[in-house]
């Protein structure tokens, strides 16, 4: 039926609106070493921009640094070059055959600005859920024009609004957690 295709089309939306603020959460470093935060960094292989995890091998072989190893040597300089032009704070090691990447432990300023731009990237989140949900009334108002019963109407609205609450519920709470890891010293 017309109406529980949009509410499947709503929740499968808004899961991938909080798909996409799981992955921009990742890439705000909370002061440990993680290869997520080298995530869409794009490299020159060969004159073709190609994302790093594609020509490297990236670990954590402690909580405060990153390791890169490139499957060619040749890649040690481009990858160095991309690392430093992302401006992520980084000052890689180059030793020949890894590149070694020091994660500076964050000032309370700097913890304060990664606050900001998780809940930036929360904030987004919570916008795209409502523009699903806009979405969503919209296709009620034009099956009520269509002649379906205003009572179903009612109801569908009714639950496009609750998922919509719901979803900006788990956004705020994965902000909060989000937060907690980021000022915990």
């Amino acid at each position: 039926m017309e109406l529980d295709k949009i509410l499947k089309d709503l929740q499968e939306h808004m899961q991938k609106t909080l798909n996409h603020l799981d992955a921009e959460l990742l890439k705000v470093r909370a002061g440990k070493a993680s290869p997520a935060v080298l995530d869409g960094l794009l490299v020159d292989y060969y004159g073709a921009p190609t994302l790093l995890s594609q020509v490297a091998n990236i670990t954590t072989p402690d909580a405060r640094t990153l390791l890169v190893q490139p499957w060619e040597r040749k890649m040690l300089e481009p990858i160095s070059k991309a690392i430093i032009q992302a401006n992520l704070g980084f000052n890689p090691q180059n030793n020949g055959e890894v590149i070694m990447i020091s994660i500076p432990a964050l000032t309370e300023e700097r913890r304060k600005d990664m606050v900001k731009k998780a809940k930036a990237e929360t904030e987004d989140a919570k916008i795209g859920i409502r523009s699903v949900r806009k979405d969503a009334m919209e296709a009620s108002k034009k099956l009520k024009a269509a002649g379906i019963a205003e009572d179903l109407i009612k109801d569908l609205e009714t639950k496009i609004q609750k998922q919509t609450d719901d979803f900006i519920a788990k956004a705020e709470v994965k902000f909060v957690a989000k937060e907690k890891d980021i000022m915990t010293v």
